[in-house]
């Protein structure tokens, strides 16, 4: 493969003037290499700076560098061309060996190999037929690889998914026609990946946006997908071809959200579509795919509820029914109660003769004891009592101190309310109180000034005394 050199020749026309001035059998000096070499290059570029070849693609490789390199050919011919990292980066599918292509740039020479090769800025596939050779091989390679399977496809989607996401343009008439079908169906919480949907960087975008979503961690700030919709409008093979892209469908097929594809119109088909869990024929229908009718949901649960209602409602008839068929066969009620009836008239002949036996036994048991009963004996234990009792109020009177109050005497009391019972503790006292039959008297010993008089307090009267019980009276 060639790689042009820097030119090496002068920029005053020296090449081009040594040119023409040797001519065969004269005596012009004689041009070097580099100098013939630097005018054909010039010519060759400045002839063809910028043109379009078409041809087939061989022995196609990107170098470690992330150069393309490859030759064009058709049945006579063959041209080198390369394409630098910057250009070959931003192809839109991956360039194979046998595509048909068309480049653009311009044609350049190697000196060093004297050999000229095409510089190309774009490459694309020259044609439908090209792109379907193209799908075709990718198509058998990643499916031979197992990526097609029905094996790693989710066998149904989400019935009803609280959160979808949507990877598609965020300007086009795609997103809306999903979203306003979603609000007629069944109103969903909806999450829009924005991404361009072809040319350059397209591919790249849309693998990311499904590969972001599949990340989201559930419980998060943003909400995990229940489903996820990646969908494009109609198109020509080329404007879809993102869709076909490996990197696409391998982000696809590794998503662990159900997945529906919605690329093109009906008759469109990508690799999107083989890799996805489901192929939607159109953007609207995907999202008829994705939510059940809400009003049919209500009618269907209220179709459920009727015939649950309704069942219940026949469950309980035929219980009665067949309640009422048992009953008939049931014996009648007096049948059934007449033998407990006469039981219980037995056992109540039975125990009225065994309350009167008792009633006359404890009779018997009360008279006899009665007769023992003597009153002269209870009398005369009463008086003697009463004797003993009146004595001990006697004494208990003439031992009251405040009984000798009212014969002149008084109690000495300290300021603490204690007896004082010597003439030193009431000097040490100071103040005393003195209690009288009809109240106290402040004093003060020793001292001018007295306290405050105190309210008198009243005397203590004796207790009543018992009254006399007569000889009638038992308890």
């Amino acid at each position: 493969m060639s790689v042009p050199f820097p030119d090496t020749a002068s920029d005053d026309g020296t090449e081009a003037r040594l040119l023409a001035e040797a001519a065969p059998g004269d005596n012009a000096p004689a041009l070097s290499v580099s100098q013939l070499s630097a005018a054909i290059k010039r010519t060759v570029e400045d002839g063809f700076a910028r043109v379009r070849v078409r041809g087939e693609l061989s022995g196609a490789k990107r170098a470690a560098s992330g150069h393309f390199y490859a030759a064009l050919k058709d049945d006579n011919a063959l041209i080198d061309m390369v394409m630098w990292k910057g250009q070959a980066g931003r192809l839109a599918f991956r360039p194979e060996d046998g595509i048909e292509v068309i480049a653009t740039g311009k044609l350049t020479t190697y000196p060093g190999r004297s050999k000229y090769q095409l510089v190309v800025d774009t490459l694309e596939v020259a044609g439908e037929g090209a792109l379907m050779l193209l799908f075709e091989k990718l198509k058998a390679r990643l499916g031979a690889e197992g990526l097609f399977d029905r094996e790693r496809k989710y066998d149904r989607l989400p019935y009803l998914p609280r959160t979808i996401g949507v990877v598609t343009s965020p300007t086009g008439a795609v997103i809306r026609d999903i979203l306003h079908r979603l609000a007629d169906r069944c109103p969903t919480h909806v999450i829009v990946w924005p991404v361009l949907v072809q040319g350059d960087g397209a591919a790249a975008q849309v693998a990311n946006a499904v590969r972001g979503f599949d990340a989201i961690t559930p419980g998060g700030p943003v909400p995990r997908p229940d489903l996820v919709i990646v969908a494009r409008g109609g198109g020509s093979i080329e404007d879809l071809w993102a869709f076909n892209e490996e990197v696409v469908v391998r982000a696809i097929a590794d998503c662990r959200i159900p997945t529906i594809s919605a690329v093109g119109h009906e008759t469109d088909v990508t690799l999107a579509d083989y890799a996805a869990d489901v192929r939607a024929p159109t953007p609207t229908a995907a999202a008829e795919m994705a939510v059940p009718v809400r009003a049919e949901l209500q009618a269907q649960l209220a179709t459920w509820n009727g015939r649950i209602i309704g069942a219940a409602n026949r469950q309980q008839s035929l219980a009665g029914e067949r309640l009422i068929a048992l009953a008939r066969h049931l014996p009648k009620r007096d049948a059934l109660y007449a033998p407990q009836r006469q039981r219980l008239d037995d056992a109540e002949g039975r125990l009225d003769r065994s309350q009167r036996h008792r009633l006359a036994v404890i009779s018997e048991r009360l008279a006899t004891r009665g007769a023992a009963l003597r009153p002269a004996l209870l009398a005369r234990r009463w008086d003697r009592d009463r004797a003993l009792i009146e004595g001990l109020g006697r004494l208990l009177d003439s031992l009251d101190p405040r009984a000798l109050l009212s014969r002149g005497y008084a109690m000495v009391r300290d300021g603490g309310g204690a007896i004082v019972t010597t003439a030193a503790k009431a000097r040490a006292a100071g103040h005393l109180q003195l209690q009288f039959a009809d109240g106290e008297v402040p004093v003060a010993v020793g001292g001018d000034g007295a306290p405050p008089p105190a309210t008198p307090k009243p005397a203590r009267k004796a207790p009543p005394a018992a009254p006399k019980r007569g000889q009638g009276e038992l308890f």
